[in-house]
C-alpha cells in the first residue's frame, strides 16, 4: 500500500499584514512573473506521482520548480546559494 503524499500549504495569494500582499512588492515587468506564469501552465502530474509519500509533508513540487528555474535564470547554479 502506497502512503499518501502530503504537501505543505502552497498559496501564492495569501495575504499578510504589511504589505497586504507580497504581489505588491514585485514589479509588474519582473522576470519572476514570467517564470510563475509559465510553470503554472505546465502539467507536472508525472513529477507529483514520483513522490512516494509517508513521513512529514513536502514542499509542493511546482513551487520548488519555480525556485530552481528562476535561480538558473539568474545564473545561480549552486544549491547552497539558491538556499
Amino acid at each position: 500500500m502506497k502512503a499518501k503524499v502530503v504537501f505543505k500549504t502552497y498559496n501564492q495569494s495569501q495575504l499578510s499584514l504589511l504589505p497586504p500582499s507580497y504581489d505588491d512588492l514585485v514589479p509588474v515587468n519582473h522576470p519572476v512573473r514570467i517564470v510563475n506564469t509559465i510553470i503554472d501552465q505546465i502539467d507536472i502530474a508525472d513529477l507529483e506521482r514520483s513522490y512516494k509519500g509517508g513521513g512529514t509533508s513536502s514542499y509542493h513540487p511546482r513551487m520548488l520548480l519555480k525556485v530552481i528555474i528562476y535561480a538558473y535564470l539568474r545564473n545561480m547554479y549552486s544549491s547552497r546559494k539558491i538556499e
